[in-house]
């Protein structure tokens, strides 16, 4: 079994580390299921199905997927029933990259912002500017777990930006907890980000960015994509339509109900 987790993690671009976090489990016991010295319960084997994206018998046989089940440089699109929205995320990469480092660029430096703030960040982002506009903004996908929604292939793309030499990744400390922070080494190309894009991540940050990794990770545990998926399940853009006035951003008129 130990060699089919490490290909899909290596294939992710997760460190043993990183999928230990998604995993809520110590590195030291990840390693141990990864190279097969104990037997991996049946909770772990969900949780590895839902970030691999794959059926649960693939890792119980050790066997591969036929065909990759999911892939981020390809975006989705239904030929069937038009008449309702696309729900699957569009994936744009290149349009991922200009808005983190125009994220890192405006807020990266704040002490506050660290890894999990970012994932927040960019959870409100995708989610809200779904909500408002009915398409999607960068359309990553993001999974529930304890702390909030966390954006699949996060690991896997800052991992790139920095081969890229775009960004870095530094470990610092906020009130003597471990943090890691992005910076950007280049600055964003805004003709990728149309001045609507610009608007609405500005009044993102400005809402959410001098907020504590807490402070945002409870807020989203009141959002209704959240609080409607299961464990370790990817959240359904959909959902927006379904907030609470407390988490809502767009006003609703009669003819909308």
């Amino acid at each position: 079994m130990e060699n089919i987790i490490k290909s899909l993690r290596e294939q992710k671009g997760f460190s043993q580390e990183e999928l230990a976090v998604q995993l809520d489990i110590s590195r030291q016991s990840y390693i141990k299921y990864e190279n097969g010295l104990v037997e991996m319960p049946l909770d772990v084997v969900r949780k590895l199905s839902h970030i691999f994206e794959i059926d649960y018998s693939c890792i119980i046989d050790n066997q591969l997927p036929k065909e990759p089940s999911y892939d981020i440089q390809k975006s989705v699109f239904s030929e069937e029933k038009p008449d309702i929205r696309i729900s699957i995320p569009e994936n744009n990469i290149e349009k991922f990259k200009q808005v983190f480092l125009y994220i890192l660029e405006k807020v990266g430096a704040k002490p506050n912002v660290g890894q999990t703030v970012i994932y927040k960040l960019l959870y409100f982002m995708d989610f809200d500017y779904y909500e408002l506009y009915e398409k999607q903004l960068m359309g990553l996908s993001y999974i529930k777990n304890n702390f909030g929604p966390t954006p699949v292939d996060f690991a896997k793309l800052s991992r790139d930006m920095q081969n890229e030499g775009l960004i870095t990744e530094i470990k610092t400390e906020f009130f003597k907890h471990e943090m890691t922070k992005y910076l950007p080494l280049k600055l964003p190309n805004l003709e990728l980000l149309s001045a609507q894009e610009l608007e609405f991540i500005d009044s993102e940050l400005e809402k959410h960015s001098n907020k504590t990794a807490k402070e945002l990770s409870d807020f989203s545990h009141k959002d209704i994509p959240w609080i409607g998926a299961k464990d370790r399940e990817v959240l359904d853009y959909e959902a927006v339509f379904y907030r609470t006035p407390e988490t809502s951003v767009r006003q609703y008129s009669v003819e909308d109900d």
